[in-house]
Parts: structure tokens; C-alpha cells; sequence
């Protein structure tokens, strides 16, 4: 079948002498993996560009499902970012956001509520000249709306505690570890409700902002099959030391 898309790179591995196993989240079709041709030519390098983490763009191809790797028949650049590669603290969070999807969404399926919403918190990043500290966090959170488990906050009561294996609001601590005692979960649940604009407003230190991150990855941990000890996350957090 003959697929057309928008797609956004989450990660790319090279692939014997010029080839690159390219992973993406496509819009029409889920996660996608492909095989790409790179030759050792200046037009080969230019098209490795196309590549870097969290790039958006379009790309068309023959979608044979019973195939674990496709092959482009056309791609292009959907939209070139003007400071995501040029400013340090953006580049550190796109490569850390692009770990984070590249295990977050691995079976995912056609989902484009998921889609647009990665696609549009990329492009508020590379368009932001205010304040991002907590442009992570408030992208990990609500993401999970999209994969199932976001909080009900209807459910939090005043000195309550956040189950993390239930993602809930309990009223007892849980027999287990995994929870936020009463003051951490007073202290994320503004978070929650945040969105990219009124972020700002929630100042943190950095030790808080490393908690919380160290919260939301353990969060994911729990609920998404095999999800990894994320390898960009220790930048991340000297980023934020």
C-alpha cells in the first residue's frame, strides 16, 4: 500500500558500511521503522541531516506491514527548526525527548491525537523565546493522556498520596514503594494541570525539577513494557544541576 505521511525522527542507527535503520512516528501508520541507502557522496551526507532527532518531516513509501523495515520512495523536510540545533539547553531536551518516544510509543499504532500533539509541542519549543525549564516535564505528563495512563485529578484530596503502579490518587499509602508521599504529590499536581503557556508560573529549584524527572521516568518505567534506564537522562539532569 502506497503511504504518504508526516514523520517525525526519534532515532537512527547506522547500518553496515552506508546504511541507517531509521525509526520514526509516522502520522498515518504508528511507529515505522526503515532502511536507508546513504551514499558517500555530499548528497548522501545532506541527506543524513534529515535524520537528527525529533526532525520533522514527510515521507512516502510502500507500506508492507508483514515487513519489519520499509524503504523510502521520496522524502523531504516538512519543517527546518530554527533554534532547537543552535541553542544548547533545546538541543539537550530534543535528545532526551527523543530517547524518552523512542521507548514511550515503541508498539504504538496509528494514533494521531499522539501525533499532532508530539508535532506541536516540537514546534512551540523550536518557536519559544521565553522561559522552558519544565518544557520536559509538562511533555512527559501529558503525553500520557495519549498513552493511557493520565491521572484523574478529580480524585486528589487535600494530604493524599499518588500510587505511581495505579497512576492514581489513594488516601493511604500503598503496600508497596512506588508512591509520592502527601508532599510530593501536593507539590506535582499544579504540574499537571500545566500546560506549555502557563508552565512558567511553577518555579522549581533544581533539585525539584531532577525529582520530578526521576518521578516521571520511574512513572513510565511502571507502565510501559521493558522501558529502559534512559541514557540522555544523566545530560538532562547536569543540565539542570
Amino acid at each position: 500500500m502506497q503511504m504518504k505521511t508526516k514523520a517525525i525522527v526519534l532515532h537512527a542507527l547506522k547500518y553496515g558500511e552506508a546504511q541507517l535503520i531509521v525509526d520514526m512516528l509516522t502520522e498515518e501508520a504508528g511507529r515505522v521503522s526503515f532502511v536507508c541507502h546513504l551514499p558517500k557522496t555530499q548528497r548522501g551526507q545532506g541527506k543524513k541531516q534529515l535524520f537528527q532527532p525529533l526532525t520533522l518531516l514527510e515521507v512516502a513509501f510502500d507500506f508492507r506491514p508483514q515487513n519489519s523495515l520499509q524503504h523510502f520512495r521520496d522524502l523531504r523536510l516538512l519543517m527546518p527548526f530554527a533554534s532547537i540545533p543552535f541553542d544548547a539547553n533545546k538541543l539537550a531536551i530534543s535528545l532526551f525527548l527523543a530517547e524518552f518516544l523512542y521507548h514511550a510509543t515503541r508498539d504504538e499504532q496509528t494514533n494521531r491525537p499522539l501525533f499532532n500533539y508530539v508535532e506541536n509541542s516540537i514546534v512551540w519549543l523550536d518557536s519559544c523565546q521565553g522561559s522552558f525549564a519544565n518544557f520536559h516535564l509538562v511533555f512527559m505528563l501529558r503525553l500520557s493522556r495519549f498513552v493511557g495512563f493520565f491521572p484523574n485529578l478529580e480524585d486528589y484530596a487535600p494530604r493524599c498520596y499518588f500510587d505511581l503502579r495505579e497512576g492514581a490518587f489513594v488516601l493511604s499509602a500503598p503496600l508497596h514503594p512506588d508512591f509520592l508521599g502527601p508532599e510530593e504529590t501536593a507539590r506535582i499536581l499544579p504540574l499537571m494541570r500545566m500546560d506549555y503557556t502557563t508552565m512558567h508560573l511553577f518555579r522549581m529549584s533544581h533539585l525539584e525539577r531532577n525529582r520530578c524527572l526521576d518521578v516521571l521516568t520511574q512513572f513510565y518505567r511502571l507502565h510501559v513494557p521493558n522501558f529502559p534506564e534512559l541514557r540522555s537522562l544523566a545530560v538532562l539532569r547536569e543540565l539542570y544541576s
